[in-house]
């Protein structure tokens, strides 16, 4: 270190006697006392590739206009150490996709910069394993063919954060919903409204409900950077479920135990899980203010909705596709995929060989089935079978009932056409005895089947569908290469 004795002997002693910071990586260092008029930290807005280290600088100028590298000698601090942490020293060393402020502080004075990282080769690829090890294999029989992945949740820019695996991945649905027990220590501040605390009641199709307040949180999605949104924590404790939550005969989900999953990673058509019903109506039947116990329905902006972490991504936010192997017709134990995150974003998620069927603005496209319209059908990774309605097929006896039975595997075919009746395909299916299948100690079928509720009108297209697929779901308002969403490909 050099410095001018002749011209300024005080801060040259204070350069000299001062004790220099230690190591270690956290998100603030100390230094001595040191007292520069001004702080310039280089280099200035680094980008800074996940694993590899930089090295700022920090250079003083005192109030008689000479200079000083003081780099040991002042305050460092990373404003996200799970994107980087810094050292008393000035190295910064990247650990996952983001941006972070680092700062530099000496006495009043202070500089900074912003140190980006970014997503790495690869890193908008989640696995999925349906009934395999991002799965409770504790829940496999209860619960076939279940795609699993694994998503990360932060206190908001922070490095507190909880890993959690066994979350059912769900085309059909928006958002994420953790169960309050999967979340650790990790600490989430509480979403609010003027009129409250926000809850929110969630129903499904298969007629169980979810309850639990909306929180923020950081959530990763595989190497991609953090995004910070709300998300719901499933928590039947939380102020008093109101009436109504609960569909008549259905189950309010309590536990991951009674769910047979920590939660759901909603990467479905939309941005928002509500969109403007709730934005505007206060009896919307989903979201809720709450006092103490007293909870009572709210109308809730549409970006403070439980979000799409998909469509928050800086970069990959258009839509996803999913990839899974093809599953013989006699099942197998279990099955490993990928969900890409962006369609023709990158080089690695750029669609080939896919038919696009827009859907309608409620994400429905059209299946013709033996005959029948089915004007509401869907594409639902959530839905562990084929769903539909036909009375030539027998369903099986409890406790099975909601299954097909049929003597012997039965070939089928449907007929499906986009929300505008363009374009049209074809599709062949089977379905197998469901009884015969679950004995057979396999967890993953491609041939499993049950019967829809006579008043449906949708052709559930669930699990069984993406096998030996690749599935593209297109976000509403979001271009690709396919298209603008919302529309399902294949």
């Amino acid at each position: 270190m050099r410095s001018n004795r002749s011209t300024f002997l005080i801060p040259v002693l204070l350069l000299m006697f001062g004790c220099g910071g230690g190591g270690g990586n956290s998100s603030e260092t100390s230094a001595p006392t040191i007292n520069p008029a001004s702080l310039a930290v280089t280099p200035q807005n680094p980008t800074v590739s996940v694993g590899s280290t930089q090295q700022f600088t920090a250079t003083a100028t005192f109030a008689n206009s000479s200079s000083s590298n003081v780099t040991t000698l002042v305050t460092w601090r990373s404003s996200n150490t799970r994107v980087a942490g810094i050292n008393s020293s000035g190295l910064a060393t990247a650990a996952a996709a983001g941006t972070t402020t680092v700062s530099a502080a000496a006495g009043s004075a202070t500089d900074s910069t912003t140190m980006t990282v970014p997503v790495p080769d690869g890193g908008n690829i989640l696995s999925v394993t349906v009934n395999g090890s991002l799965c409770s294999g504790a829940f496999n029989a209860a619960y076939p063919n279940k795609p699993c992945v694994s998503v990360t949740v932060c206190t908001p820019d922070t490095g507190s954060c909880q890993t959690v695996n066994d979350i059912l991945l769900d085309t059909g649905s928006f958002g994420l919903r953790l169960f309050k027990s999967t979340l650790g220590t990790v600490s989430l501040p509480q979403s609010t409204v003027p009129s409250g605390d926000l809850a929110e009641c969630v129903q499904f199709v298969d007629n169980t409900a979810m309850w639990g307040p909306v929180k923020s949180a950081d959530v990763v999605l595989g190497g991609e950077a953090a995004v910070t949104l709300p998300i719901q924590v499933v928590d039947p404790t939380f102020g008093s479920v109101p009436a109504g939550c609960v569909p008549t005969g259905g189950t309010l989900q309590t536990s991951p135990s009674a769910a047979a999953l920590n939660g759901i990673l909603g990467v479905g058509l939309f941005v928002a899980d509500c969109g403007t019903g709730c934005a505007t109506r206060t009896n919307n039947g989903r979201y809720y203010a709450c006092i103490g116990t007293s909870c009572t329905g709210t109308t809730v902006p549409v970006a403070s909705q439980v979000q799409n972490p998909v469509a928050s991504l800086p970069v990959d936010n258009n839509g996803v596709q999913v990839q899974l192997p093809a599953v013989p017709p006699g099942g197998t134990s279990s099955v490993s995929g990928r969900l890409v995150l962006g369609i023709g974003t990158r080089s690695n998620n750029t669609p080939s060989g896919m038919t696009v069927y827009p859907t309608t603005q409620i994400g429905e496209f059209t299946t013709i089935y033996n005959g029948i319209t089915y004007s509401s059908s869907f594409i639902d990774s959530g839905s562990n079978g084929l769903f539909f309605s036909d009375a030539a097929i027998p369903t099986c006896a409890a406790p099975n009932a909601a299954w097909y039975c049929p003597a012997s595997t039965l070939s089928l075919s449907a007929v499906n056409e986009g929300a505008t009746g363009t374009p049209s395909g074809t599709v062949l299916f089977q379905v197998a005895t469901a009884t015969s299948l679950f004995a057979s100690g396999n967890h993953v079928f491609s041939t499993l089947g049950g019967s829809s509720p006579p008043a449906a009108s949708g052709f559930d297209w669930g699990l069984p569908f993406f096998f030996g697929r690749s599935v593209a779901v297109g976000i509403q308002g979001r271009s690709s290469p396919l298209g603008t969403g919302p529309y399902w490909a294949y």
